[in-house]
């Protein structure tokens, strides 16, 4: 056995490798591995009990699981009596020509490490890139950074895109934001009655946040429209909520309609008058003439337009009644 052991395979620098020796190397290894994963299981674990700082727990859990791997390798060196002086400058030759090829992977590598030690995005925030894509940081790997959306997709980002991009982190060091919630209402609404109304509505919903002297739930009027008043609301929800944009958006909508139908508040439909100036040429009866109309002479006049625009009302005449269009000469 002991002869198996020693046995010599080949002859690094002078140095003999033998077949114990790679056995055992491999053997550290191994165990190196295994023992990382055994930690990183643990330290999930860890994560996932309430009022832990999660970001905290996964900058230990990836920096121990790298170190173990990368002591493990150079134990192994050692077993195999490898000079690691002499291997450095080995390593660092064959390095620069490997460098080139991956160097793609290597920077991807290093913008991780710069993610997890920089810790403005942090494993568990909800954050907004640049495209408008949307979701959860689950996973921040040595390669990439793995996001999930409220409709269960996983998104791949290469770790350096979360660096060199614009990227808006919405629950930066657990905190909530303010979201705004537009709707409207039709002309001649009391405005009073629509700010009391729609903020009982908005504070009746369950992840809506107290008022607070820097935060608090505020209707603003917020412009005029061609058939409408337009208003926001302006709320501060739970930070779960602002995890959930599009399903804490239509809850508060859902609320603001049936508020308002209660209250007997006009939710106002887009409407569009249409005057007929002239046709082809013609004006008057005479291009009323020309579609098969006629002047309606007891039109009624609507509220809000004078006598005179009331009379200029047209109105389609039974088709069967109706005289032949006539055409332009």
């Amino acid at each position: 056995m002991d002869e198996i052991t020693r046995f010599r395979l080949v002859s690094i620098g002078g140095t003999p490798i033998t077949l114990g020796g790679v056995l055992a190397a491999l053997l550290m290894i191994v165990a190196a591995v295994v023992l990382a994963r055994i930690v990183r299981h643990a330290l999930e674990r860890l994560r996932g009990r309430a009022g832990l700082n999660v970001g905290s727990i996964y900058i230990v859990e990836k920096v121990v699981s790298y170190g173990l791997i990368l002591a493990g390798v150079f134990a192994a060196l050692s077993t195999l009596g490898l000079n690691l002086t002499s291997f450095a400058v080995f390593a660092g030759a064959i390095g620069v020509g490997v460098g080139l090829g991956l160097q793609g992977v290597v920077r991807e590598f290093v913008s991780g490490l710069v993610l997890i030690l920089d810790r403005q995005i942090n494993v568990g925030d909800f954050i907004e890139l640049e495209g408008g894509a949307r979701g959860l940081i689950r996973e921040v790997s040595p390669r990439a950074t793995r996001i999930r959306n409220n409709d269960g997709v996983d998104i791949i980002l290469p770790n350096s895109k979360l660096i060199d991009n614009q990227v808006t982190n919405w629950t930066l060091r657990g905190e909530t934001r303010r979201i705004h919630v537009p709707f409207s209402v039709g002309y001649g609404c009391d405005k009073s009655v629509v700010r009391e109304t729609v903020l009982g509505a908005a504070r009746a919903v369950p992840f809506t946040l107290p008022d607070t002297e820097s935060r608090r739930t505020q209707v603003w009027l917020t412009g005029f429209g061609d058939s409408a008043m337009n208003f926001e609301l302006v709320v501060w929800p739970t930070l779960d909520a602002v995890k959930r944009p599009a399903a804490m958006q239509a809850a508060y909508l859902w609320a603001i309609d049936d508020a308002l139908r209660v209250a007997e508040v006009e939710i106002p439909f887009p409407q569009l008058d249409l005057r007929l100036r002239s046709l082809f040429g013609h004006e008057g009866d005479d291009a009323l003439a020309a579609l098969g109309m006629e002047r309606q002479p007891h039109a009624a006049a609507r509220p809000g337009r004078s006598r005179n625009d009331a009379a200029e009302t047209l109105e389609t005449e039974d088709p069967e009644n109706a005289p032949e269009a006539a055409g332009p000469s």
